[in-house]
């Protein structure tokens, strides 16, 4: 497994904003990802180094934002003000986290603009509205990934997340500090936020660092 990419979540009326806001800082410009049509949400993403990019998405008025564990999280932290959601794992082998958790993952895809379809397979949304710690797993079955689009220019050099390693450990299946080395846990004990879950991300930039609250 490795770190895929992390999520932020805005309001629909404040998702060009978040994008210009966040584009600007890791100079890097976001390109509209297309509608979760199983979902109810949209996405914009911004390429980084690594394989990995950054999500901003939000709830559309649509019945899938209540009936779907995607997009009720995605309505719930944007009725709660919006910022990081959560951070997702990339897996090539779903088959055994579905029966470590004990329930199936699902299908999603989205056609951006340009026509091309991305698809995957994803589990674990349910724990993370109850555990705003835990990441997701996903599974990309589409040959399009969201890191190809576009020159990125910076990478993640730091996840700052409230929790409770072993937790983390525990959900997972492996050492969270072992395998993913940049996720910093501040077990409730940071300056930002009491909040389990993300509370910032560190951007490297050359020489610079760049944190993203």
């Amino acid at each position: 497994m490795r770190l895929d990419h992390v999520s932020y979540v805005a309001s629909h009326d404040q998702i060009s904003d978040v994008v210009n806001r966040i584009g600007s800082q890791i100079g890097t410009a976001f390109i509209d990802g297309g509608i979760h049509p199983k979902f109810g949400t949209q996405n914009f993403t911004a390429p980084l180094l690594n394989g990995q990019y950054i999500e901003v998405v939000c709830a559309l008025d649509h019945p899938a934002t209540e009936t779907t564990p995607f997009g009720r999280a995605v309505k719930k932290k944007s009725e709660e003000g919006g910022g990081w959601l959560t951070w997702v794992l990339a897996t090539e082998d779903i088959s055994s986290i579905e029966k470590r958790i004990g329930r199936n993952s699902v299908n999603g895809q989205r056609r951006k603009p340009d026509g091309s379809e991305l698809s995957w397979e994803q589990i674990g949304i349910l724990n993370v509205i109850d555990d705003a710690q835990l990441p997701f797993f996903i599974k990309w079955t589409s040959g399009i990934h969201p890191s190809k689009d576009g020159h990125p220019v910076a990478k993640i050099s730091k996840v700052n997340i409230n929790g409770e390693l072993s937790n983390l450990d525990s959900w997972i299946g492996m050492s969270t500090i072992t395998n993913f080395p940049e996720i910093k846990v501040s077990n409730g004990k940071n300056e930002t936020s009491s909040e389990p879950g993300i509370f910032s991300i560190e951007i490297a930039m050359k020489e610079e660092i760049i944190l993203i609250n």
